[in-house]
């Protein structure tokens, strides 16, 4: 048998690597897990021997405590008398009593105790983190917390009716206001999106998430001024913009930067101003080491013809076909770029020679 469950912040950001669960009966710890980078946990209750975290391992190295009884099988109203427990840095520990469970039948194998809504005992680094929730009526925060359920569930429409309490109980419930936004946006209602996602930045300008997503429809859109706007204010707040560059960075912080550099590199690029689009688009490869857009490697490389630097316009569309090696023009690519190597070629033996 397993007890299946999410875990989730109250802001929508992401989890910790340490988001520990813990099974407590009777005040004692009997079983521990790390949740998954999605959230996602899982516990096996296959036999009477819990399963604890060995202290020396790494998160997801478990040693079984082995007993006399071998008898397996937990009998599920035990359960009733247990707890889970999260438990992180930066988190306030949060219970959840799984007397809460309607019903432990024997012969079930799975059980979904849901989603269990953490919260931030402190921001996060940089300014995407939403502070509402620690001011959200306790109404607000349960619709906004059954939206998160059931968005994660794929169920949109009730998503977007939770969302739609949330705001209306709480109008000043910014990631809300966002969180619906990305809901509206998936049942293809743009303008009731867009009009979400503004509200969103209307009450809290240095909130992100609802910046980059208008920054993303406007892309969609192709109405470049916009994408510059939205990506712009996102950039100012960034202390990567306004540092020297020159190795790759890991932001630590869970909501990346590089979607927004690639859209405002882009953007300027059809705008015709290629050194900004430069710009933009170098700080992207430096904090795109995790996220890695292969688009961005096709805008350098037509950035740098435009410079006629044509090794470097060849390394970048070397490395975008090593990541997408089956694109749909791969071989229309592949044509360019030797043209940009006897280009390259050529203007190497034209080159004066220095005395």
């Amino acid at each position: 048998m397993f007890l299946v469950g999410h875990v989730s912040t109250t802001d929508g950001t992401a989890i910790p690597s340490d988001m520990m669960i813990e099974r407590v009966c009777n005040e004692n710890v009997r079983q521990q897990v790390y949740a998954a980078p999605s959230g996602d946990f899982s516990m096996q209750l296959g036999s009477r021997n819990d399963t604890v975290l060995d202290a020396t391992g790494d998160p997801g190295t478990f040693v079984s405590v082995a007993h006399k009884d071998p008898a397996m099988g937990i009998p599920r109203r035990d359960l009733t008398s247990c707890d889970l427990r999260t438990s992180a840095s930066g988190f306030r520990s949060g219970v959840f009593s799984l007397a809460q469970v309607n019903a432990f039948d024997d012969t079930m194998e799975r059980i979904d105790v849901g989603t269990i809504v953490v919260q931030r005992t402190s921001k996060i680094q940089g300014t995407t983190l939403s502070a509402t929730p620690y001011r959200a009526p306790k109404d607000a925060l349960k619709a906004y917390q059954r939206g998160l359920e059931a968005q994660k569930n794929g169920k949109l429409v009730e998503a977007r009716k939770h969302y739609e309490t949330a705001v209306h109980l709480y109008p000043s419930y910014e990631s809300a206001w966002y969180r619906l936004g990305t809901v509206l946006k998936k049942q293809n209602d743009n303008d009731a999106a867009r009009s979400a996602f503004t509200r969103a930045t209307t009450i809290n300008t240095k909130y992100l998430p609802p910046y980059l997503s208008l920054a993303e429809m406007a892309f969609d859109a192709n109405t470049w001024p916009d994408v510059l706007k939205f990506t712009g204010h996102i950039l100012d707040l960034d202390p990567l913009n306004h540092a020297t560059v020159t190795g790759y960075i890991v932001d630590l912080d869970p909501w990346n930067l590089a979607e927004a550099y690639f859209y405002n590199a882009f953007a300027n690029y059809q705008l015709r101003q290629f050194e900004d689009a430069e710009r933009s688009a170098l700080k992207a490869e430096h904090v795109d080491l995790l996220t890695h857009f292969p688009q961005l490697h096709l805008l350098l490389s037509g950035i740098y013809v435009r410079k006629n630097d044509y090794a470097n316009a060849s390394v970048q569309l070397q490395t975008y076909l090593k990541l997408v090696p089956s694109a749909k023009d791969a071989d229309q690519l592949r044509e360019q770029l030797a043209q940009l190597e006897k280009l390259n070629d050529l203007a190497s033996t034209t080159k004066p020679k220095q005395d």
